[in-house]
């Protein structure tokens, strides 16, 4: 006859078994849907490189701004409502990426968001704000601006402050009093033309063009494509997966033959 405490083991292993089964097999379809997100990512970078670049004015089709399509912008800067992301590193350094407004050509006065580029962190004294850097100066006059196309601003994890506040919160109104650039985690264009009072085009341009001479550095990151690495992974999973669910087998058997052999023993006695 089984005995108790051992018929609780066995029921105990095949529950952890099928729960790990369970587990390592959702992790590998997981590995495997971010692996198609990387697919489509790289798809998309594809797509919007091979298209003829884009000459962005106030009347170009929303349709046309597709995400890592090249795009060239002639117009006056607006340096008085720059912005400053925080956060930003670049080879391990911290800094900003500077976000200043092009008013572009044409009577309707609409102005497009352009990433210009970064520049590293100054460091405040201690028991004060956080230090303006000194921007680089935008060029008076028209200018014209190249550098590919991205929907939004790359958004950053906002670390939100124990006090349950912002500190990091656009003001509500462009320009800053006291002239300084407001230093954010995050610029959604929403917010931004309703700070500014500008009629935005739905896009952001990051700009490429190194011949500015402004110091700023364009070296922009790119989304991380590699697919094959999900792929390996999921694999991985997987194959835990089976080996947890042939120990499952084997603690089956082993239960079912104790099984029979108990009945075996109390048939012949």
């Amino acid at each position: 006859m089984a005995r108790p405490h051992s018929t609780r083991n066995t029921v105990a292993a095949l529950l952890l078994l099928g729960a790990a089964v369970v587990v390592l097999a959702s992790l590998g379809q997981w590995q495997l849907r971010r692996g198609d997100e990387r697919r489509a990512i790289l798809a998309a970078i594809e797509a919007g490189r091979k298209q003829a670049p884009l000459p962005l004015t106030p009347a170009t089709d929303p349709a046309a701004m597709t995400a890592w399509r090249a795009a060239r912008a002639t117009g006056v800067w607006l340096p008085q409502f720059s912005v400053l992301l925080d956060n930003r590193n670049q080879d391990g350094k911290p800094g900003y990426w500077l976000a200043t407004p092009l008013r572009l050509d044409g009577p309707e006065g609409r102005a497009v968001l352009v990433l210009r580029g970064w520049l590293p962190r100054v460091m405040a004294a201690p028991g004060q704000g956080p230090a303006q850097p000194d921007l680089p100066a935008a060029p008076a006059g028209p200018q014209t601006v190249a550098g590919e196309l991205s929907p939004r601003v790359p958004r950053l994890f906002e670390i939100w402050s124990l006090g349950g506040s912002d500190e990091s919160a656009l003001p509500a109104a462009l320009p800053a009093a006291g002239g300084a650039a407001p230093q954010v985690q995050n610029l959604p264009l929403e917010e931004y033309a309703k700070a500014t009072g500008l009629a935005l085009l739905p896009t952001v341009l990051m700009q490429s063009d190194d011949g500015a001479g402004d110091g700023l550095v364009r070296d922009w990151p790119q989304p991380s494509v590699d697919f094959q690495q999900n792929t390996s992974y999921a694999v991985q999973w997987f194959a835990f997966a089976s080996i947890a669910a042939i120990a499952w087998l084997v603690v089956l058997g082993g239960a079912i033959r104790r099984m029979r052999r108990s009945s075996a023993t109390r048939n012949t006695g």
